[in-house]
């Protein structure tokens, strides 16, 4: 059992220094923003409070994850975009939550049309077509099989969280002795 938990573990201690896992976390959150754009842009859905604070969550997960790019070779270095995933994750998770909760009636949150940034990062100023709050919240359209974008949310962010947590985990170990 040792030896397969540390097999494992090495895999995983790999990945979390890999290309793949950093351009894979970068590729799904653009991916993301482009459907959010696509259903906003072409498919006429606006955008609340949440989905836009989710998409500035989102575009922190793409900087992080080209941040990880840059340092996926230093080892403690590394460590730094492993953090702010977990973080980025958290951050999504409470948002999905959140949006879900307004959604279905089990949270009760006063969601207006101001992002409550400080007016040095005036994001839905600088870009509008992406950033700005245009209605009020209380649901969000289907996305597909009666799944609505709330609840892929918060599946992809559960997921998200799981991953990151489990990947630096396993980037803390030396390869080849986890357990030994």
């Amino acid at each position: 059992m040792n030896r397969r938990l540390t097999a494992i573990i090495n895999q995983l201690n790999d990945l979390s220094r890999s290309r793949r896992y950093w351009a894979a976390a970068m590729v799904t959150g653009m991916a993301l923003l482009a459907v959010a754009l696509f259903f906003q842009h072409v498919l006429g859905e606006r955008p609340c409070l949440m989905c836009i604070q989710v998409r500035l969550w989102v575009s922190l997960l793409v900087l992080v994850s080209f941040m990880g790019l840059l340092t996926r070779r230093y080892r403690l270095l590394n460590a730094v975009p492993h953090l702010l995933m977990i973080l980025v994750a958290v951050g999504l998770v409470e948002r999905s939550y959140q949006l879900l909760g307004t959604e279905r009636g089990f949270v009760f949150s006063d969601c207006g049309f101001e992002l409550g940034l400080p007016a040095w990062f005036a994001i839905d100023q600088w870009l509008p077509a992406v950033f700005y709050v245009e209605t009020a919240c209380g649901y969000t359209p289907e996305i597909i099989f009666g799944i609505t974008m709330a609840e892929a949310l918060m599946v992809f962010s559960v997921g998200l969280l799981l991953v990151t947590v489990t990947v630096f985990l396993a980037s803390l170990f030396r390869p080849g002795n986890a357990f030994s």
